[in-house]
């Protein structure tokens, strides 16, 4: 039996069970080793918050958002903690669960201040030495802080809420950004979440950042299928290999446009790597990818950057 359909089998089983999320974190630490903050991870996610910056500065002219939000922050809040140390002075993080803890955060502070300290943090972007000194007075008085004085003197606030419904005022986020989020919410999700951002985002200048990786995950773990494997099943079958835990909505980048474009969403920008068109006609694709352009359906990952200007 192939690694990922294991894998599949295991992830399907406890998307049953309750507790379900840290029964899967269990899994991923102890089976396949994947929650362990890695260097490539976080340099990954260093990436992208150069990237989201970036992509404000070239919209709005300013170099920092006040006010940012992030959709799907996960085990390790890296590319907030370096907006706080950018200067960003109202930090959001929304998701159905509290995925992290003080052993995480720890882990993403002291891996942030050992990159300033080793020169690696300048290449992405500028760090306040005020900030940074507030990450160092943390990181000294760890142990006798709790986890909400971490978070306000981060200027941190995690909404444990449904996204499509979000405690913020309207028009009140310069920056909404995620990192291979959208991915694993699906489209009757995936539009609401989109139309309540286009809410909260500021009238003139909202920006909107996101990277979508639209390879097939299970791929990242077993070598032996390609990044399109999943194209290859019906929406029956993928039903039954599907699971609630790390879902996988397989949209390609026609069906993002459209969401986009029937929310009045403008695509500002988009940059994408072209993926393996070659490679891509191996598979077998189900009906519902044919019929689009070959190049289309081969696109393996995306940003896709909007603006309300």
């Amino acid at each position: 039996m192939k690694k990922w359909v294991q894998k599949a089998i295991v992830q399907k089983t406890i998307s049953y069970l309750p507790f379900s999320n840290k029964l899967n974190f269990f899994f991923q630490k102890y089976v396949t080793r994947g929650v362990n903050l890695s260097d490539e991870f976080f340099t990954d996610r260093l990436d992208h918050a150069r990237e989201h910056m970036g992509a404000y500065k070239k919209l709005t002219g300013n170099a920092i958002p006040a006010s940012c939000l992030e959709i799907g922050t996960g085990w390790y809040p890296i590319v907030p903690v370096c907006f706080f140390l950018a200067g960003s002075d109202n930090i959001y993080s929304v998701d159905i669960a509290f995925h992290t803890n003080k052993e995480r955060i720890r882990a993403t502070l002291e891996k942030l201040d050992h990159s300033f300290h080793s020169g690696q943090l300048e290449a992405y972007f500028g760090v306040l030495p005020e900030r940074l000194a507030t990450l160092e007075n943390i990181l000294g008085r760890y142990d006798s802080l709790s986890l909400n004085e971490i978070l306000q003197n981060l200027h941190f606030t995690y909404l444990v809420e449904d996204a499509r419904r979000l405690s913020l005022p309207d028009h009140s986020i310069d920056l909404i950004n995620s990192n291979n989020t959208f991915e694993h919410i699906y489209p009757d999700i995936l539009i609401p979440i989109l139309r309540e951002f286009k809410r909260v985002a500021r009238q003139v200048g909202g920006v909107q950042s996101h990277f979508i990786d639209m390879s097939d995950h299970f791929a990242h773990f077993d070598q032996s299928i390609s990044i399109y494997n999943f194209l290859q099943f019906s929406d029956r079958r993928w039903k039954w290999i599907d699971n609630s835990v790390q879902p996988q909505n397989r949209m390609r980048i026609y069906d993002y446009r459209k969401i986009y474009s029937d929310l009045s969403i403008p695509f500002t920008v988009e940059s994408f790597r072209p993926g393996n068109p070659e490679q891509l006609a191996l598979i077998r694709l189900a009906d519902r990818f044919m019929g689009n352009p070959p190049e289309e359906n081969a696109v393996s990952h995306a940003h896709v950057i909007s603006a309300q200007l």
